[in-house]
């Protein structure tokens, strides 16, 4: 029987065969987590500038509640057929879908939906709902795309801030639920360094700094999941590169996220906005509160260059 402590595992169903792959990865993550599965499908209120006849419009309304409980019948036997022993929740819920499911997410354990929603554009590596839900939602969401083998390792981007901290907490947990490795990604570039100043940077101290920065963000984390492997990834590259690279043999790849209070747009860095478009496995963006955010610290490529 599943627990009903830490919330439910959301899945938002809207009929697409993206959603259903939502769905087999989320009743794994349900089982290993010992959790509820939760199965939302939203139907969005009446359009505005469209009229219609009192009886015509509460046929039009019972036919799309028709269909969302249709999608939640087969999401529930999709479910049923990996898991068994998993509890599930359904419910139609009506609204605007990112709405309902960052409102989902303030009470679950995670919150995850397929890459592309129903009738989606081609050119649109990833729907609307999981842009505004990756940049909004309180709890951690997973976007399902690419390989879903979970018998690969974690990846996790190290970014030395306390944010990163949250993203980096949440790796470690799901390697040590998978039993895999965890891939720890610290990337660095000299980018935005002077190109004439580049000969007389001393790039072997800023790899040690580098390094360092990895090691002090890893400490914490491997003492408390002292039973997961930690394979440490150390470049001078670009870092949506360098993640990008080992999420190629990866069964999730994580992220943070500044959360609810940023700027809208800004709650993704590049990495994140990166992975959610083209990474070859889910992702999973870690929320942590906007207040007490730290900048990455990469004063030493100033001092270096001094």
């Amino acid at each position: 029987m599943a627990s009903t402590v830490g919330g439910t595992v959301v899945v938002g169903i809207d009929g697409s065969d993206h959603a259903l792959e939502a769905v087999r990865w989320a009743v794994a993550e349900a089982r290993e987590r010992d959790l509820r599965l939760r199965l939302v499908a939203v139907v969005r209120p009446p359009r505005a500038d469209l009229v219609l006849p009192p009886r015509k419009a509460d046929r039009h309304h019972q036919t799309r509640m028709g269909t969302a409980r249709t999608s939640l019948d087969t999401a529930s036997g999709v479910a049923a057929t990996i898991a068994t022993d998993v509890e599930i929740d359904r419910e139609v819920i009506g609204g605007m879908p990112a709405a309902v499911l960052i409102e989902e997410s303030s009470t679950a354990a995670l919150v995850v939906v397929g890459h592309r929603g129903r009738g989606g554009f081609t050119g649109l590596l990833l729907g609307s709902v999981g842009v505004a839900l990756a940049a909004e939602a309180t709890s951690p969401v997973v976007v399902v795309r690419g390989s879903t083998d979970r018998s690969w390792g974690v990846v996790v981007g190290v970014d030395g801030t306390r944010l990163g901290d949250t993203a980096l907490g949440f790796a470690f947990a799901e390697a040590a639920r998978r039993g895999g490795p965890l891939v720890a990604v610290r990337a660095w570039s000299e980018a935005a360094v002077d190109p004439f100043l580049e000969p007389f940077l001393d790039w072997d101290a800023i790899a040690a700094d580098e390094r360092e920065v990895l090691d002090r963000a890893l400490a914490p984390w491997q003492q408390k999941f002292s039973e997961v492997e930690v394979r440490r990834v150390l470049v001078r590259e670009n870092a949506v590169k360098a993640v990008m690279e080992q999420a190629a043999a990866a069964a999730l790849v994580v992220v943070g996220s500044r959360g609810r209070g940023g700027a809208h747009g800004l709650r993704l860095g590049s990495v994140g906005q990166a992975l959610l478009h083209h990474a070859p496995c889910p992702v999973a963006v870690v929320h942590a509160p906007a207040t007490g955010e730290e900048p990455v610290d990469d004063r030493h490529i100033e001092e270096a260059a001094r």
